[in-house]
């Protein structure tokens, strides 16, 4: 069984920071891409940011220049650093994991429960 804790949301002010943190446990052989989803109230889930194990990343076009991701890939641990955060940033944010599973070499793709992060002064 893999999971993923995420960890840091919370209420910041407008133009604020606030840093996100994901960890992976479980049966784990590797981790291909650890990723940052959001979801705001009456909206579809959307990427937010994803890093790949070799370091390569994508962010959605409105977080560019403000949010960086990285990874510590021996902790199994993916982190969301947001800067200069907006109204909009509002939502629940939720890790994601994909990987293989050591022995039968399966697949695995899970979330984390998710944690709000509110900007709002």
């Amino acid at each position: 069984q893999v999971q993923v804790v995420e960890s840091g949301g919370g209420l910041v002010q407008p133009g604020g920071s606030l840093r996100l943190s994901c960890a992976a446990s479980g049966r784990i052989f590797s981790i291909n891409t650890m990723g940052w989803y959001r979801q705001a109230p009456g909206k579809e889930r959307e990427l937010v940011a994803v890093i790949t194990n070799a370091g390569s990343t994508n962010y959605v076009d409105s977080v560019k220049g403000r949010f960086t991701i990285s990874r510590d890939n021996a902790k199994n641990t993916v982190y969301l650093q947001m800067g200069s955060l907006k109204a909009e940033d509002t939502a629940v944010y939720y890790c994601n994991a994909r990987g293989i599973r050591p022995g039968s070499l399966t697949n695995f793709d899970v979330w984390g429960q998710g944690t709000l992060v509110t900007v709002s002064s």
